[in-house]
Protein backbone atom coordinates (compact mmCIF):
# COMPACT_ATOMS: atom_id res chain seq x y z
CA UNK A 1 0.00 0.00 0.00
CA UNK A 2 1.38 3.53 -0.91
CA UNK A 3 1.21 6.07 1.98
CA UNK A 4 2.27 9.48 2.85
CA UNK A 5 4.23 10.54 5.91
CA UNK A 6 2.86 12.84 8.24
CA UNK A 7 6.04 12.07 10.77
CA UNK A 8 9.34 10.87 9.97
CA UNK A 9 9.45 7.18 10.40
CA UNK A 10 12.55 5.50 11.10
CA UNK A 11 13.57 3.38 8.39
CA UNK A 12 11.14 4.35 6.48
CA UNK A 13 10.95 8.29 5.44
CA UNK A 14 10.99 11.65 6.13
CA UNK A 15 7.56 13.90 6.41
CA UNK A 16 6.22 14.19 2.77
CA UNK A 17 8.06 11.03 1.54
CA UNK A 18 5.52 8.43 -0.30
CA UNK A 19 6.59 5.16 0.65
CA UNK A 20 5.33 1.82 -0.31
CA UNK A 21 4.53 -0.73 2.73
CA UNK A 22 2.58 -4.08 3.66
CA UNK A 23 -1.43 -3.39 3.80
CA UNK A 24 -0.98 -4.73 7.80
CA UNK A 25 1.83 -2.44 8.85
CA UNK A 26 -0.31 0.93 7.11
CA UNK A 27 -3.64 -0.49 8.71
CA UNK A 28 -2.35 -1.17 11.90
CA UNK A 29 0.05 1.19 12.67
CA UNK A 30 0.76 4.34 10.39
CA UNK A 31 -2.82 5.12 9.56
CA UNK A 32 -4.26 4.86 13.03
CA UNK A 33 -1.61 6.60 15.05
CA UNK A 34 -1.99 9.41 12.13
CA UNK A 35 1.29 8.72 11.05
CA UNK A 36 0.63 8.41 7.68
CA UNK A 37 -2.17 9.09 4.63
CA UNK A 38 -3.41 6.80 2.08
CA UNK A 39 -1.86 7.98 -1.07
CA UNK A 40 -4.22 8.76 -3.61
CA UNK A 41 -4.81 12.12 -5.36
CA UNK A 42 -7.28 13.99 -2.66
CA UNK A 43 -4.82 12.98 0.12
CA UNK A 44 -1.91 14.29 -2.26
CA UNK A 45 -3.54 17.65 -2.45
CA UNK A 46 -4.56 18.25 1.07
CA UNK A 47 -1.42 16.99 2.03
CA UNK A 48 0.35 19.65 -0.03
CA UNK A 49 -2.28 21.96 1.49
CA UNK A 50 -1.36 21.32 4.65
CA UNK A 51 2.23 20.69 4.64
CA UNK A 52 3.34 24.31 6.41
CA UNK A 53 1.59 23.13 9.34
CA UNK A 54 2.15 19.98 9.77
CA UNK A 55 5.52 20.99 9.45
CA UNK A 56 5.44 23.65 12.00
CA UNK A 57 3.45 21.05 14.70
CA UNK A 58 6.12 18.57 14.02
CA UNK A 59 9.04 21.27 14.58
CA UNK A 60 6.83 22.30 18.27
CA UNK A 61 6.94 18.61 19.08
CA UNK A 62 10.49 17.97 18.35
CA UNK A 63 11.36 21.58 19.99
CA UNK A 64 9.08 20.06 23.17
CA UNK A 65 11.09 16.72 23.00
CA UNK A 66 14.87 18.50 23.17
CA UNK A 67 13.38 20.73 26.16
CA UNK A 68 13.07 17.60 28.18
CA UNK A 69 15.76 15.37 26.50
CA UNK A 70 18.06 18.13 27.92
CA UNK A 71 16.87 16.94 31.89
CA UNK A 72 16.86 13.48 31.07
CA UNK A 73 19.98 13.02 28.90
CA UNK A 74 22.63 10.47 30.43
CA UNK A 75 20.77 10.50 34.40
CA UNK A 76 21.52 7.21 35.71
CA UNK A 77 18.55 5.24 37.50
CA UNK A 78 19.16 2.53 40.25
CA UNK A 79 16.68 -0.94 39.93
CA UNK A 80 16.52 -3.41 43.09
CA UNK A 81 15.86 -6.32 41.97
CA UNK A 82 16.31 -10.37 43.39
CA UNK A 83 19.04 -12.19 41.65
CA UNK A 84 20.96 -15.31 42.01
CA UNK A 85 24.82 -15.55 42.55
CA UNK A 86 25.97 -15.03 39.18
CA UNK A 87 24.14 -12.37 38.30
CA UNK A 88 21.10 -13.71 36.90
CA UNK A 89 18.07 -11.81 37.79
CA UNK A 90 14.60 -13.80 38.90
CA UNK A 91 12.66 -12.29 36.25
CA UNK A 92 13.70 -9.43 33.70
CA UNK A 93 13.59 -6.17 33.67
CA UNK A 94 11.47 -4.17 30.62
CA UNK A 95 10.70 -1.48 29.37
CA UNK A 96 7.54 -0.60 31.50
CA UNK A 97 9.29 -1.24 34.60
CA UNK A 98 12.29 1.18 33.40
CA UNK A 99 9.46 3.57 32.64
CA UNK A 100 8.12 3.29 35.94
CA UNK A 101 11.29 4.29 37.61
CA UNK A 102 12.02 7.16 35.43
CA UNK A 103 8.46 8.50 36.34
CA UNK A 104 9.26 7.96 39.62
CA UNK A 105 11.65 9.92 39.95
CA UNK A 106 10.27 12.95 38.48
CA UNK A 107 10.43 11.97 34.81
CA UNK A 108 8.44 12.15 31.95
CA UNK A 109 8.59 9.08 30.12
CA UNK A 110 6.10 6.54 28.42
CA UNK A 111 7.04 2.49 28.59
CA UNK A 112 6.49 2.98 24.50
CA UNK A 113 9.07 5.39 24.58
CA UNK A 114 11.70 3.26 26.06
CA UNK A 115 13.62 0.96 23.09
CA UNK A 116 14.62 -2.57 24.21
CA UNK A 117 15.82 -4.66 21.64
CA UNK A 118 14.86 -7.15 24.50
CA UNK A 119 14.09 -7.71 28.45
CA UNK A 120 17.62 -7.20 30.90
CA UNK A 121 17.80 -10.06 32.46
CA UNK A 122 21.59 -9.43 34.62
CA UNK A 123 22.52 -6.94 37.20
CA UNK A 124 24.95 -4.14 36.21
CA UNK A 125 25.14 -0.89 34.57
CA UNK A 126 23.10 -0.78 31.14
CA UNK A 127 22.48 1.92 28.77
CA UNK A 128 19.01 2.38 27.68
CA UNK A 129 17.34 4.37 24.43
CA UNK A 130 14.55 6.47 25.13
CA UNK A 131 12.90 7.92 21.41
CA UNK A 132 11.50 10.87 22.79
CA UNK A 133 10.08 12.02 19.52
CA UNK A 134 11.25 10.58 16.10
CA UNK A 135 13.83 12.88 15.72
CA UNK A 136 15.02 12.71 19.35
CA UNK A 137 16.82 9.96 20.40
CA UNK A 138 18.32 10.07 24.73
CA UNK A 139 20.21 7.46 26.30
CA UNK A 140 19.62 6.65 30.25
CA UNK A 141 21.89 4.39 32.70
CA UNK A 142 19.84 2.01 34.74
CA UNK A 143 22.10 0.27 37.46
CA UNK A 144 20.31 -2.51 38.67
CA UNK A 145 21.39 -4.38 41.76
CA UNK A 146 20.59 -6.16 44.62
CA UNK A 147 20.97 -3.78 47.13
CA UNK A 148 21.57 0.03 47.51
CA UNK A 149 24.85 -1.07 48.38
CA UNK A 150 25.65 -3.14 45.67
CA UNK A 151 24.27 -0.12 43.05
CA UNK A 152 26.53 2.34 44.74
CA UNK A 153 29.54 -0.11 44.17
CA UNK A 154 28.66 -0.85 40.40
CA UNK A 155 28.01 2.85 39.72
CA UNK A 156 32.29 3.32 40.97
CA UNK A 157 32.89 0.95 38.57
CA UNK A 158 33.16 -2.31 40.43
CA UNK A 159 31.89 -5.81 39.02
CA UNK A 160 30.12 -6.89 42.26
CA UNK A 161 29.33 -10.29 40.74
CA UNK A 162 33.49 -11.06 40.21
CA UNK A 163 34.05 -9.40 43.44
CA UNK A 164 31.87 -11.84 45.00
CA UNK A 165 33.69 -14.90 43.72
CA UNK A 166 36.75 -13.79 44.71
CA UNK A 167 35.87 -12.73 47.72
CA UNK A 168 33.91 -17.04 48.63
CA UNK A 169 37.04 -18.49 47.13
CA UNK A 170 39.44 -16.46 49.66
CA UNK A 171 36.75 -17.42 52.30
CA UNK A 172 36.93 -21.18 51.40
CA UNK A 173 40.62 -21.33 50.53
CA UNK A 174 41.23 -19.83 54.32
CA UNK A 175 38.63 -22.14 56.24
CA UNK A 176 40.46 -24.38 54.04
CA UNK A 177 44.10 -23.28 55.92
CA UNK A 178 42.20 -22.98 59.27
CA UNK A 179 41.31 -26.64 59.02
CA UNK A 180 44.15 -28.05 57.65
CA UNK A 181 46.42 -25.85 60.65
CA UNK A 182 44.06 -27.30 63.50
CA UNK A 183 45.00 -30.95 62.27
CA UNK A 184 41.62 -31.56 60.88
CA UNK A 185 41.72 -35.15 58.53
CA UNK A 186 45.39 -35.74 59.73
CA UNK A 187 46.10 -39.65 59.78
CA UNK A 188 48.82 -39.41 62.55
CA UNK A 189 46.94 -39.72 65.13
CA UNK A 190 46.12 -43.93 66.22
CA UNK A 191 44.06 -42.95 68.95
CA UNK A 192 40.28 -44.46 68.49
CA UNK A 193 37.87 -42.47 69.84
CA UNK A 194 34.71 -45.18 69.06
Amino acid sequence: MKVILLERVERLGAIGDVVVVKDGFARNFLLPRSKALRANASSLKMFEAERHLIEERNAETRAAAEKQGSKLDEQSYIMIRQAGDSGQLYGSVSGRDIAETVVAEGGKVDRSQVVLDKPIKTLGLHEVKVRLHAEVTITIKVNIARSADEAERQAKGENVITSQFEEDQAAAAASAADMIAGGAGSIGDDRDFA
